[in-house]
Parts: C-alpha cells; sequence; structure tokens
C-alpha cells in the first residue's frame, strides 16, 4: 500500500490520540458492589471526558446493569471554554495526559462522592444521585481528594493545601507558606517534579481512614537550580522558571507532617485558629514526621489505611537502600517495619507497599533472581512470575499483574496477567493473550483487556468470578490492521516484534529495515496487543520490515534483565544489533539498508545507532533525545549512571555529546534527522541543541526539525500527523523502499 493511500492513518493515528479517545478508563469500584465509576469520551475523536457510572443491579427495568452520565463538563461550564493554570498543565505533562474534560478524579470510601477539578474549579458529584455542582473555593483547583468519611474536600490552590465542607460551606487553609517560607520555593501537598515525573508518585497528601488527619508534604524548590525555557517564535514573551534537579545537582527538600483538620473529633485548632505549628493563614494543629532525611531524602511512597499505621517507603539517593516506616500518628516518630538493599537499585512499584487486612506487610522484592510478592515475611510467588503490580488486598488474597518469569513454562512475550494470590498457590484470572490490567473491590472486578489479534480495549465486569457486564467503548477503529509476529532472538532471547508490509509476499524479496524500539528503562514496548503496532505497521507497509526489539534494561522479564545497564546503556545498543542480525535469518530482512527511530530514550537510543555502530545503521530519525545525561533529572538518571561527580568517565562514555564535542563518534557519518519539542521540560531542547553543534563542529551533515510550542508529548493533531509523514520522506531519501 502506498504512502498516497494510508494519508488517513497518521490524521486518525493524531486525532484519535492513539485510539485512546472514546475508550473507558481510570475504574473505581464501590466496596457494596453496585457501582463501577469510570470516564470516558462521547466518541472517538472527542477529547472530553465525562464521569460515568455503571450501575449494576436495577440500573435497567429488567434490573440489568447500565451506565449513566455523572457528570458532563459541557453542563458544568455552560459550554464555556476549558481554562487550564500553569500548574495544571505542568500537572499533565508529568502523567502524560493529553485529554481535555474531566481527566481524573477521587472518591469517598463508600464510592457515594466524586471530586473532581474542571478549568480550575471544584466539583462534586453524588454518585447515587447523578448530580454534580461546583463548591466556591479559590482556585485554580488541583488534586481535589474527598475524606473517607465524604464529608469534606481537600484540595491544592497556589500552593496551600485546603478544605471545604462536601456541603461548599468551610472553605479554609489547612497548611501553606507562611512566616519565613518562601511562596515561591514552598508548597504544601503537591508532588515535587521527580516524584511525579520518575516515581509514579503524583499526589502530596492523604487523608486519615477517620478523616480527621491528613498527611502533608512541604515541598521546598529553594535548593534547586533554576532552567529557563524559552519559545523563539515568540521573542515577545518571556522565558518560563522551572526549578529542574539535574543529575548531581540539588533536589527539592521534601518534608512531611500529620495535620489535623479543624473541627474534627479529637483535633487540635478545633476552633479554626492556628495550631501549633501550623502555617500562617488558619489550619489544624501539625506534627512533622521525623526519619533520616539525610540518608533517605525520597518520599517514594505513602499508604494510609484502617489495616494499620500510616506507611512511608523513603528512598537513599543513590535507591539502593530503602526503608519501610511506620507512622506513630500521636508523635510523628517513626519505626523502621522492614529495610531492602540492593547493589544496582530497588525499583518502585504501584500498590505497594501497604498493609494486608490482618496487618502484615504487603510488598514486592527482588529475591533470588527472581520479582516476587511478599506477604509478611513470605514469599507467595517464585522465579515462573515477575510482578508488576499490586492491584487489590483482598481479606483471602492478593490481586496482581504479572509477566511471565525466567522459569516460566511458555515465554508469553509480551503478555501481561492477572492472578489471584494467597498462601495456597497462585491463580490467573484473566484469560488468552494480550496485556491485562483489573481493579477490585470485594466481589466485583473489572478487567481491562488489550490483545493482539483485535484493536482497542475490551473491558469486563466480573462478580464473584462470573462475568456481569461490559463497559462500552466509543473508540475508532484503525484504518489499518496492525499484524506484529511475537518472537524472540539472539543468545540473550530479545523480545521482538517483527512487522512486515500488509501482503507480502516472499516473492517480494529482502526489506529495508526500521528498528522501531523504546529500548530502555520503564519503556516496554514488545507488548501482546494490537493498538501499540499500529504506528510500526504503517511504517512496514510503507515499504519496510519493522523490528521492534525490547533488550535489557527494558521492563517485564526479570531483576537482573533490567539491571543490566546499571553504568552502560550501550548494552540497549549492543542487543538492538544482536536482534537484528539473529532476525536477518529468519525474516526479509536487507541488512544493507538499516535505519532506526525512536523517541526519549528511544531517540537517545537512535542517535547512538548512527554515531556508534554506522557499519550496522545507515540512518536515524531521533526524537526528543537525551544527549548528555548530566541534563537529565536525578532520580532517573543517578539510579543507573551514578553522579557525575564520582562517574564523569561514565556519563562521557553514555552522553551522545561532552563539553569536548561528540562522544566516541565512528565513521562513516549518517543520515540523522533531530526532532525536538522547542517547550520541553523534561528533556530540554538543549539536549537535541548541543548535540546539533558538536554534529556541525565535527562536519557531519544532520537534519533538525524544531516544534514550537510542543512539549515532550505531540498533542497537536497536525504536528502529530506531519511528523509521521516527515519521517517517511527521511527514511525513502535515506534508504529507499520498495
Amino acid at each position: 500500500m502506498t504512502l498516497r493511500q494510508q494519508l488517513s492513518f497518521p490524521r486518525q493515528y493524531a486525532r484519535t490520540q492513539r485510539f485512546t479517545l472514546g475508550a473507558p478508563r481510570a475504574f473505581t469500584v464501590s466496596p457494596d458492589g453496585a457501582r463501577v465509576v469510570f470516564l470516558r469520551s462521547a466518541d472517538g475523536t472527542d477529547r472530553v471526558n465525562r464521569l460515568w457510572v455503571l450501575d449494576l443491579d436495577g440500573g435497567t427495568a429488567g434490573g440489568g446493569p447500565a451506565e449513566r452520565v455523572a457528570a458532563d463538563p459541557a453542563t458544568l461550564l455552560a459550554g464555556a471554554t476549558e481554562r487550564l493554570s500553569a500548574e495544571e498543565r505542568a500537572r499533565r505533562e508529568r502523567s502524560r495526559e493529553g485529554s481535555a474534560g474531566i481527566v481524573g478524579y477521587a472518591v469517598d470510601s463508600a464510592v457515594e462522592l466524586a471530586a473532581f477539578a474542571l478549568s480550575g474549579r471544584l466539583f462534586a458529584a453524588e454518585l447515587r444521585a447523578g448530580t454534580a455542582r461546583a463548591l466556591p473555593v479559590r482556585g485554580p483547583v488541583i488534586d481535589p481528594r474527598p475524606s473517607p468519611d465524604g464529608r469534606h474536600i481537600a484540595y491544592t490552590a497556589r500552593g496551600a493545601l485546603r478544605v471545604i465542607g462536601a456541603d461548599g460551606e468551610g472553605d479554609r487553609v489547612l497548611a501553606a507558606p507562611g512566616g519565613d517560607e518562601d511562596p515561591e520555593n514552598v508548597s504544601y501537598g503537591r508532588a515535587e517534579f521527580v516524584a511525579a515525573e520518575e516515581m509514579d508518585r503524583s499526589r502530596g497528601y492523604w487523608w486519615s481512614p477517620e478523616s480527621d488527619r491528613l498527611l502533608v508534604a512541604r515541598v521546598d524548590t529553594a535548593p534547586v537550580h533554576r532552567w529557563w525555557t524559552a519559545d523563539p517564535a515568540h521573542p515577545d514573551r518571556e522565558p518560563v522558571k522551572a526549578a529542574y534537579p539535574a543529575a548531581g545537582t540539588p533536589n527539592a527538600e521534601v518534608r512531611l507532617f500529620l495535620v489535623d483538620l479543624p473541627g474534627a473529633a479529637g483535633a487540635d485548632g478545633a476552633d479554626g485558629t492556628d495550631g501549633a505549628g501550623a502555617a500562617d493563614g488558619g489550619g489544624g494543629a501539625r506534627t512533622e514526621v521525623t526519619w533520616d532525611r539525610a540518608r533517605h531524602p525520597y518520599l517514594a511512597r505513602v499508604h494510609w489505611s484502617s489495616a494499620g499505621a500510616p506507611l512511608l517507603l523513603v528512598q537513599s539517593r543513590d535507591q539502593s537502600s530503602e526503608l519501610y516506616l511506620a507512622v506513630d500518628p500521636a508523635t510523628g516518630a517513626t519505626r523502621t517495619v522492614h529495610r531492602d538493599e540492593d547493589p544496582a537499585w530497588l525499583e518502585l512499584f504501584p500498590g505497594t507497599p501497604a498493609w494486608a487486612p490482618d496487618g502484615r506487610l504487603v510488598r514486592i522484592a527482588d529475591e533470588g533472581g527472581a520479582r516476587v510478592l511478599v506477604v509478611g515475611d513470605r514469599a507467595l510467588t517464585g522465579a515462573q512470575l515477575h510482578l508488576r503490580a499490586v492491584l487489590d488486598i483482598g481479606e483471602h488474597d492478593v490481586l496482581v499483574s504479572a509477566s511471565a518469569g525466567e522459569e516460566a513454562a511458555e515465554p508469553e512475550t509480551g503478555e501481561v496477567h492477572v492472578y489471584r494470590v494467597n498462601e495456597l498457590g497462585v491463580e490467573r484470572f484473566s484469560a488468552g493473550a494480550g496485556v491485562h490490567s483489573a481493579v477490585r473491590s470485594g466481589r466485583v472486578t473489572v478487567l481491562a483487556s488489550t490483545r493482539p489479534a483485535a484493536p482497542g480495549l475490551s473491558v469486563q465486569v466480573f462478580r464473584d468470578g462470573k462475568p456481569v457486564a461490559s463497559l462500552a467503548s466509543y473508540a475508532e477503529q484503525p484504518a489499518l490492521t496492525a499484524a506484529p509476529t511475537l518472537t524472540e532472538a539472539g543468545a540473550r532471547r530479545v523480545p521482538c516484534a517483527v512487522l512486515l508490509p500488509t501482503g507480502y509476499q516472499e516473492s517480494d524479496g529482502r526489506l529495508p529495515v526500521l528498528l522501531d524500539p523504546y529500548g530502555g528503562p520503564h519503556g516496554q514496548r514488545v507488548v501482546a496487543a494490537h493498538n501499540a503496532h499500529l504506528t510500526s505497521q504503517w511504517f512496514a507497509d510503507q515499504g519496510y520490515a519493522v523490528v521492534v526489539a525490547d533488550g535489557r534494561g527494558t521492563p517485564g522479564r526479570s531483576p537482573a534483565w533490567e539491571k543490566a545497564v546499571r553504568n552502560s546503556f550501550l548494552l540497549t545498543l549492543d542487543d538492538q544489533v544482536d536482534a537484528l542480525q539473529d532476525l536477518a535469518g529468519r525474516f526479509p530482512l536487507d541488512t544493507g539498508r538499516v535505519a532506526i527511530r525512536g523517541w526519549s530514550y528511544g531517540g537517545y537510543l537512535a542517535a547512538l545507532a548512527v554515531l556508534r555502530r554506522p557499519d550496522v545503521f545507515h540512518a536515524a530519525i531521533a526524537g526528543a533525545p537525551v544527549t548528555d545525561w548530566r541534563l537529565y533529572d536525578t532520580h532517573y538518571t543517578e539510579r543507573y549512571l551514578g553522579t557525575p561527580d564520582d562517574a564523569p568517565e561514565v556519563y562521557a562514555a553514555n552522553s551522545l555529546v561532552t563539553d569536548d564535542g561528540l562522544s566516541a563518534p565512528e565513521n562513516p557519518a549518517r543520515p540523522l534527522m533531530l526532532i525536538h519539542g522547542l517547550a520541553d521540560d523534561n528533556v530540554v531542547a538543549a539536549h537535541t541543541l548541543r548535540l546539533s553543534s558538536a554534529l556541525l563542529s565535527a562536519g557531519r551533515p544532520h537534519e533538525v526539525l524544531p516544534l514550537t510550542g510542543v512539549t515532550h508529548m505531540t498533542p497537536q493533531e497536525q504536528v502529530a500527523e506531519n511528523l509521521l509523514l516527515l519521517q517517511v520522506d527521511f527514511l525513502q531519501r535515506s534508504l529507499g523502499a520498495r
């Protein structure tokens, strides 16, 4: 199929935000099993999410399940255009959120009250009644969360943590910068940059189970170096200043406080005045939670449930040591429940740590070469599974997601399944090849599945293990069908997906090759899901054999596989080469014409390929590449490479460019296209500009495509569409196609 015939796919891919619009997401199950709450937009091109409720009992005249809208932004905003604050835009950038409307919500413990921010305003929705209303608060509102009893809603605004009654009365400050605190640097209730970007901790406060207190993070960015992001297309605008903790430089200072809710039973400061140590402007008494922050400065996780004391997970800066700490709510003192150490680093996992209902600690740990589920002192899984996340902790089992481990009977390339685990054994809940996840409360489980043989997302609702309903998806059907062959390659059994042009026949001969990896930590691309391979299939249909390889460092296989890249990202390039050479013996790959493309870490890998292995790679497209690891953030970079002061030679070897120019370039020079959003505050445009300057100094031809107003994401429809078309044009000029 020609490029002209397929012009519809890039536009469709961009307009549907990779076919995610219209699909249900963000599920919550009520503990009584009566409701499933979720988000979904009206169709496959509508960016505006509504809040929905699936009533499992009595939703229709016949008593069957039925969906209904609980909150509609069009109604709540009376048709007005949504406006986002700078803080909300930054929060969405950290979470890679490209949709609009209600993009997140939080509920009380009964799942009867939902709170969400919309256009900087606070809204509350009564989920049983199906009504929603705005509450009169001072905005712009970020991250509103109801108390477990549903009587209050806390939220952050302008650096302060505030609370209002669910009835709209009594809006007041809980914690805010005051006294000698600089409001430009100090905030309460918000996650700092590295927590939101790298730790998967997007929140900065947590309600007590009794709804009378909160754990509140205080973030001080004063020590963090300031960077400025300018918009060259608008020289009349001032550059945006941001606190960016680059590798080896100071992080934000994060402290944690127990803050009483004024007026709550037993809380100090019940008269609404400042309690002891409270921030200026009102609030309840607050008590600092103490631990050795000098030795373990990273606040990675916070868990507070009725099953035990508040639970913290704190890490050392090099992430080789972490403590599980139980907090005394009366004094703020902490005691060590468990300590983990690792000579490489310790990963963080969704859903852990947490308390089981019987008070045992639930965690995921690397033990005996495997990533296992540990409850109390006992590992309940072995090397047959590679644990990914804890999804729910019940009275009788733990619901987890996991992929096949090193001792699994079958490799199950790219698959992720849901399992029930307890002392009696392990039972798979999901069925069929695919990538599965779940949300559970009590007897009801929502299973979300993507599969290699079918486009889109399917969502089934189970009660007591039996399907009782499904959630409709309004996502568009893709204009093409992806047909990846999932396999393993080379002596290290690198997981791979190979895609050939639609209708390819053996008589068509060997094809120019396009490697299309992410290829690094926290980015699995070889997955048993159809839509994940659509772009690769589109490139294949332009006349290429496309190879996606997940080498060492990528998640989903074993701790040793992930941690092999300690001090050497160059291994990720070795695995791309090994996979290519092995697959060439089984697929019609023309190894005399090989290109590679990627974004972010994949962009780094693509540029690395043509600079270090031009004997293998003949062209590269590097999007938003990290080129000098000294310019990337602390929590990510130091985990793998240490600090620039302690290991300058490691940074020089792994970077594409140093202060002296290109780092270890090889000849001949190969065609290289560099793409970068000038508004990127994660991988800043300086990475590409420094590489381009070094390439120019070395006399190496290359192309630079600057994207004004574009961040690390490319949500703009025309930009996303044309990026695909321009990349194909570059490949055809560099390699040719059949």
